[in-house]
């Protein structure tokens, strides 16, 4: 059985190999630029010093989260310190909203760090934070390898980004 999974952010792995050299904007540094009126159309919930916390525009479960540094670098030990430092203590704060606001019942917490461990943006190191809930494996998923997302992005982002406000 075929099965597909939209993934139109990795087109240029595809136009690359028929000539195209110039990689896409990064999006992670496009919402770093972003004025805070405009955050929604780039999914970023909040910002830090050295950090973006930002909703996942294709995620594996609701309130799938992105924590990731401002600063455009691939791995952690490209960070400093302080960079380090912050990117975690958003990501352990962002986690504490998570649970609060959504009620989940475990939280995933990983990196995918390069190209072939899977990074879809392998230039900018990102922490993924995936909530859990007791009962999400349905049967769709356990017969069919299909994973299936039944809430509106922009409904989530709304109710996040108001328990972000004091972020």
């Amino acid at each position: 059985m075929l099965h597909y999974l939209y993934a139109p952010w990795r087109s240029w792995y595809i136009k690359k190999k028929n000539g195209e050299t110039t990689p896409p904007a990064c999006p992670f540094c496009i919402a770093a630029r972003t004025d805070k009126n405009q955050w929604e159309q780039t999914l970023l919930l909040a910002k830090t010093a050295h950090s973006l916390v930002m909703l996942n525009k294709f995620p594996y479960n609701a309130g799938h989260l992105l924590v990731l540094p401002v600063r455009h670098e691939a791995t952690l030990s490209s960070l400093s310190l302080p960079e380090r430092t912050d990117l975690f203590e958003a990501a352990s704060r962002a986690m504490d909203i998570l649970k609060e606001t959504l009620g989940c019942d475990g939280l995933n917490l990983g990196m995918n760090v390069g190209k072939t461990a899977g990074g879809s943006i392998p230039d900018h190191l990102h922490l993924h934070i995936v909530p859990r809930f007791v009962g999400d494996t349905n049967f769709l998923t356990t017969t069919d390898h299909t994973k299936t997302i039944s809430f509106d992005i922009g409904t989530i982002y709304r109710q996040l980004a108001q328990a972000f406000d004091s972020f």
